[in-house]
Order: structure tokens, then sequence, then C-alpha cells
């Protein structure tokens, strides 16, 4: 029979083990970070903007900072259909 657990699973039950983290501390903190990593590269720009604006930065250093991260940024993938994914492993 196959496990169904969720493939971060396997990542909270690492970081229970080598952190100080509980059981559900560990999964928000997955979560959180899953969910950082899925921002659109329009959801980030619009985030980084308001987070630099309130520090006071102006509207010249900030495009130039967000466009200094942008190449950094792990920017998630456009949704995939079931047929694009088949086509992606069998061609």
């Amino acid at each position: 029979m196959l496990d169904r657990r969720p493939s971060h699973d396997e990542l909270v039950d690492h970081l229970v083990r080598t952190t100080a983290l509980q059981r559900g501390e560990a999964a928000r903190v997955v979560l959180d970070v899953l969910a950082y990593f899925d921002e659109t590269t329009e959801e980030f720009v619009r985030r980084r903007h308001r987070e630099l604006q309130s520090g006071g930065a102006v509207n010249a250093e900030i495009f130039e900072r967000i466009a200094a991260e942008l190449p950094h940024r792990a920017v998630a993938p456009p949704e995939l259909s079931l047929r694009q994914l088949r086509r992606i492993v069998y061609g």
C-alpha cells in the first residue's frame, strides 16, 4: 500500500528530530516557507515595495533594490495541467 502522506511530512519529521520545534510548530514553519516561495513575481514585487516603503525608502531606490533581488528569488512556476505534466515526463 502506498503512503499517502503529503510530501512535506518528511520535512516536518526532520525538523522535529533536528530542532527544538514541536510537530505543530514545525508544520507551521514548513507551510510558511512553502507559502513564501509560492508567491508570484507580481506578489513579491508588491510586497517588497510595501515593506521597503514602510521602512522609509523612496521609489527610485526601492525599484533598484527589487530589480537586484529578483534574479535571486525562487519564483513559483505557472500552474500546469495534468496533460502538461504528462508531456514533461513523456514528451
